[in-house]
Parts: structure tokens; C-alpha cells; sequence
């Protein structure tokens, strides 16, 4: 009964084929809704842009921070796994990394380098006080509401660190395409030593989740960047409704539920 009881308290999802697609799909979907709000309706500010009048990414960044705020308390306060509260809890964040990191490597002016270092030394830090506090970063341990704290923070970190490694490899000369290729090959690897190899699945999940986001923040920007910038200059506000339609209606076809916690392989 104690058991069965961890079990229903798991509100992760279980690690599997769908739940990727549904990622990478829900990071392509922060880049373009993000896009949609910080540029398209309020206003793209950077220095070659000028800074007149309210600065769109971080409006943006504080719509999206309430947001992302908001879902993961009533995820946090959820009694068991709810999948359509999971990824709306996950479009939030990379809309909010999306203007957040946008905010920072080109309003603020720290760079893409500088940008990426910063928050890769967030996601590590975050994941070193969570394992020295908690003694595991697995995500079939998320049970209770300090690890899940700690989980949507090291999320919401890695959200805003893959927009820009996203944005750096194609603005360093990549281009989209060339920047999404780069991250899938990327993942393609972590899948082959997945299947091959012994390595820590933890290290193998971080780092997957990780990669998937600026696969996402290319992939949506080659969609809807100008011709000239070595995009496609399709709509952004119509993208994400394509992306959001696609994404409902995967979790509506493919199985949904939550991961297996440790304790229930060992009832087994």
C-alpha cells in the first residue's frame, strides 16, 4: 500500500519515445510563442533596434514568468500526474527561457557566450544543491514538493540556456538548419549510448533535455525568421497554433502516464 501510494504521488511522465516528441515539439513552440510576444506584438529591443518605448523581451519575460510561476505551484499542489498540467507547465518555461535568454544576450548585452556560461553554471549548481540536499537528481524520484521545486528550477535554467545555445550556433555561423542538424545529431549520439552503452541514465536524461531545447529554439526560428536572416519567414503567431494543435493532439493519442518511482520496482 505504501508502495502504491509513492507511485501515485510520481507526477513526472515516463521516459519514452512520445515524451520526447512531445518535447521537442513544446521547445519548437517557446521559441516561436516567445518570438510572438516579445517581437512580433510588443516589439523587438536590442541596440540596432533602438530601446524606445517598453522593452519586449522582458515583458515578455514577466507575462510568461506568472505564468510558468502559477502552473508549477498548482503542479506542485496536484495529487497525482496530470499530463495536460505537465506540459503546459513545460510551455511556459521555454517561453519564458525564450524572452528571458533573449533579454539577457541581447538587451542587456551579455552575449551568447556569456549568456550560455551563465546559465550552464545554473543548471550545474542547481543540480549539485539538489543532489547534495535530496541525494538524487533522478526524475522517477519526484515525489515531493522540494524535489519538484528543484526540478521546474533546473527546467526552467535549462529552457533558458538551450534558446541560447540555439541562437549562438546559428548566429556563429550555422545558420537554423545548420544549428538544427547540429543538435540532433547531438541527440542521436545520447541515444546510441543510451542503447549501447552503460552511462548514468540521469546524465543521459539531463543532457538530452538540455539539447532538446535548442533544437527547438533553431528549428522554430528557421521556421519563421526572415528570407534574408536564412529563415522561412513563415508567421510566428500561425506556427504556434500549429505547434499547439500538434501537441494536443499527441497527448491525446499517445499513453500517457507517470514514471515508474524506484519503490515500485522493488515491489515488483
Amino acid at each position: 500500500m505504501n508502495d502504491r501510494a509513492t507511485v501515485a504521488l510520481t507526477k513526472v511522465p515516463a521516459i519514452t519515445l512520445g515524451f520526447w516528441i512531445i518535447k521537442i515539439l513544446c521547445t519548437t513552440l517557446g521559441e516561436t510563442g516567445g518570438d510572438s510576444v516579445s517581437m512580433t506584438w510588443l516589439g523587438e529591443t536590442t541596440a540596432e533596434a533602438g530601446a524606445t518605448g517598453l522593452n519586449g523581451y522582458l515583458v515578455g519575460t514577466l507575462i510568461f514568468g506568472v505564468l510558468l510561476i502559477g502552473f508549477i505551484i498548482a503542479q506542485i499542489k496536484a495529487r497525482r500526474f496530470n499530463p495536460w498540467l505537465y506540459w503546459a507547465t513545460i510551455i511556459a518555461s521555454t517561453t519564458a527561457g525564450t524572452t528571458l535568454a533573449d533579454f539577457c544576450t541581447r538587451s542587456v548585452g551579455v552575449g551568447y557566450p556569456g549568456g550560455s556560461l551563465l546559465l550552464a553554471g545554473c543548471v550545474l549548481i542547481s543540480l549539485f544543491i539538489w543532489h547534495r540536499t535530496l541525494g538524487s537528481v533522478s526524475v522517477d524520484t519526484v515525489t515531493r514538493p522540494s524535489q519538484e521545486v528543484f526540478y521546474w528550477i533546473i527546467i526552467t535554467f535549462s529552457q533558458t540556456l538551450g534558446t541560447a545555445l540555439g541562437d549562438w550556433a546559428a548566429d556563429g555561423g550555422l545558420g537554423y538548419g545548420g544549428g538544427a542538424l547540429l543538435f540532433g545529431v547531438a541527440l542521436a549520439i545520447l541515444a546510441g549510448l543510451y542503447l549501447l552503452t552503460s552511462v548514468s541514465r540521469v546524465l543521459l536524461f539531463w543532457a538530452a533535455f538540455i539539447l532538446t531545447r535548442p533544437l527547438g529554439a533553431t528549428l522554430g526560428d528557421f521556421f519563421d525568421k526572415p528570407l534574408d536572416k536564412g529563415g522561412l519567414d513563415f508567421s510566428r503567431p500561425l506556427a504556434t497554433l500549429l505547434l499547439a494543435v500538434a501537441i494536443v493532439l499527441l497527448i491525446l493519442l499517445l499513453p500517457q502516464h507517470p514514471g515508474k518511482h524506484p519503490k515500485e520496482e522493488h515491489a515488483a
